[in-house]
């Protein structure tokens, strides 16, 4: 089988977890048949952020989100990252990233379906 011939790509998105419902339910409009949701903590160029408890500040440095990972056909990634940019965003520092990467093969364990056909 050639690795570039299933036209599959997976697209993982880092969104802060109150943005998750919208999410999952414009994805699902869009025809994504399925995702797998992780509640993740991480940070970025901010470094985390600082908070304040009884009057003494600290840095919390691994910020919650909820990655949210999809394998869907080549000719939806436009449509699913621009739902994702819409649904996700608040305008603030810390609404995440999208990563798209290529998807060499996917293989439905049950039948041994291969392809799109194992979406």
């Amino acid at each position: 089988m050639d690795p570039n011939s299933t036209g599959l790509l997976k697209v993982e998105a880092l969104i802060r977890p109150f943005a998750l419902d919208d999410v999952k339910e414009r994805l699902t409009e869009l025809g994504v048949g399925g995702m797998t949701i992780t509640e993740v903590r991480g940070f970025g160029r901010t470094g985390g952020k600082r908070e304040v408890h009884r009057g003494s500040a600290y840095v919390i440095d691994f910020v919650p989100k909820i990655k949210v990972e999809v394998v869907i056909e080549a000719r939806l990634v436009e449509e699913v990252v621009q739902a994702l940019r819409e649904v996700a965003a608040s305008g603030r520092v810390g609404d995440g990233k999208v990563f798209v990467l290529p998807v060499l093969d996917a293989i439905r364990i049950r039948t041994g379906e291969r392809g799109e056909s194992a979406l």
